[in-house]
């Protein structure tokens, strides 16, 4: 685990208390990671209804990113902004990216073969939602659940 100590969001400034990239490949991965991230959840002493929360935000980001974009990266942090500590996932890929992100935000819209309610219900899930995709690039979200929110 590396330390570092500040980043900024788009409010404030928060620290980064630690990190751990994980890659994402193949379907194994996706148990690791919310392995990972549960411990992480547990070790900031986040209750079971958000932890559960964040597991199935970061389960259906990292499934999104091995069924369109073949894997990516995934970056767990664990990070406080005042006397507030949470855990910022950021999912990275060089997948075919999103032509309308605002269309995918929408409860129905879907790609594939799904109710569509993939982006839309993980961004109500999570405390701070963030998505960047770029059309033959990649995209990456961003998404923080703090651990009283």
């Amino acid at each position: 685990m590396e330390k570092r100590t500040t980043a900024t969001t788009r409010t404030s400034l928060v620290t980064v208390l630690s990190k751990d990239k994980v890659p994402i490949a193949r379907e194994q991965d996706v148990v690791l990671f919310r392995n990972r991230v549960k411990e992480y959840a547990t070790k900031i002493g986040m209750g079971i209804v958000n932890q559960t929360k964040l597991i199935t935000a970061a389960s259906e980001l990292v499934r999104n990113m091995l069924r369109y974009a073949n894997g990516g990266d995934a970056l767990i942090e664990v990070i406080s902004k005042g006397r507030e500590n949470g855990i910022r996932l950021t999912f990275t890929d060089e997948g075919p990216g999103i032509a309308d992100v605002q269309k995918a935000m929408k409860d129905g819209f879907s790609t594939g073969k799904s109710l569509g309610l993939g982006l839309p219900g993980t961004k109500r899930l999570v405390s701070e939602f963030d998505i960047k995709s770029v059309v033959g690039q990649g995209t990456v979200v961003t998404v923080i659940k703090w651990k009283n929110g």
